[in-house]
């Protein structure tokens, strides 16, 4: 499955390119993620739970940076067995930055594969169950960005 989108950023290339590179902020804006292990600059593991369908699974993950072109593009290879049930996830993701004026556009691609029991749920399940995480990390990714807002005083 293929998955890309866009999402705008108000801040400048460089900040968001620091914050995207910071695997702990990355994780951070990724509803379900614990336990992020650094295991050297290019390689982390961490756990991964969610629910997908009637399914909740928790997956043991592998990422491995593959390209890192500061402050443009990150290339990165996940690879992830759940843990209750037999499977396998693997993915490649690549994410690029422009500068659009004051603000960044983070450009994603990620090509996804899930193999037994989660693989057989479908690609409609999938991808809806994707797509919310993607809409949440946008959230979370602009919101940690936004400027912090101040009530007028009276």
């Amino acid at each position: 499955m293929d998955f890309k989108g866009e999402i705008l950023v108000e801040a400048p290339r460089d900040a968001v390119y620091a914050k995207i590179r910071d695997a702990r902020f990355f994780v951070s804006c990724i509803e379900g993620v614990r336990d992020l292990e650094e295991v050297d600059a290019t390689h982390y593991t961490a756990v991964m739970e969610s629910k997908v369908a009637y399914i909740k699974v928790a997956f043991e993950v592998a990422v491995e940076l593959l390209r890192d072109e500061a402050p443009a593009l990150i290339e990165a290879k996940i690879e992830g067995r759940p843990m209750k049930i037999a499977g396998r996830l693997t993915a490649r993701s690549v994410t690029r930055l422009e500068e659009v004026g004051d603000g960044t556009k983070i450009i994603y691609e990620t090509d996804l594969s899930l193999t037994g029991k989660l693989g057989s749920l479908g690609r409609t399940v999938l991808a809806a169950k994707a797509k919310d995480m993607e809409k949440q990390f946008a959230e979370n990714l602009r919101n940690a960005f936004s400027a912090p807002k101040t009530e007028a005083a009276i």
